[in-house]
């Protein structure tokens, strides 16, 4: 298992970068590093593990090799879990376990990411490896609600980014109709104002 192949994932603002080890048939794990830290953290703690295994190690967004968000965007922490969402669906994987590093800071680190990942999405994660880490601690009155909410966020988000199409080009007309038919409070003469500045006017439309 020393050696690895280098991978990358598309995803909207660049890529997210990862290294591989072991056979692509293996079972699936996907490893994620701690606060700071890039996908080299677990050089040399994967050559120990168990062959048959494909080790899969990523680096999150504005680690390692993998792009940087925007300038002005923050990295919260749901942001990180949907990174994980979206590496494992380009890998197809559909259950996995995780291996989680670090503890590092209480509010920031990605410490909790992966308990969190197991938490919304449980029916993806056989088993959970937590290394010098916590679990991820809920008031059991909240657990329900957070649930619901968080995890509604993110698959609505890699919905929409799923069916991301060309913009499409309608005559003026048309424009003011759809724009008329979301907005039903919206008088045609307001609709008219609000796409002379919310429309990009070009050959087609």
């Amino acid at each position: 298992l020393g050696m690895f192949s280098e991978l990358k994932f598309p995803v909207p603002w660049g890529h997210v970068a990862a290294k591989a080890w072991g056979p692509s048939e293996g079972h699936p794990v996907l490893c994620l590093h701690g606060w700071l830290d890039n996908a080299n953290t677990f050089d040399k703690l994967i050559p120990l593990l168990p062959r048959g295994c494909y080790y899969v190690a990523m680096d999150f967004s504005g680690h390692g090799l993998s792009s940087h968000r925007p300038a002005g965007c923050p990295y919260h922490f749901l942001d990180y879990v949907t990174d994980v969402c979206r590496v494992a669906a380009a890998l197809q994987w559909r259950r996995f376990t995780l291996m989680g590093h670090s503890m590092g800071n209480f509010s920031f680190s990605h410490c909790f990411i992966s308990p969190q990942f197991c938490f919304l999405y449980p029916e993806m994660v056989d088993k959970l490896i937590l290394l010098e880490s916590l679990g991820f601690l809920l008031a059991p009155e909240d657990t329900e609600a957070w649930l619901k909410s968080k995890r509604r966020v993110i698959d609505r988000l890699l919905s929409l980014e799923a069916k991301q199409q060309t913009p499409k080009a309608r005559s003026p007309e048309a424009a003011l109709q759809r724009l008329l038919e979301a907005n039903s409070h919206l008088t045609a003469e307001g609709g008219a104002i609000l796409l002379q500045r919310g429309a990009t006017e070009t050959p087609a439309g």
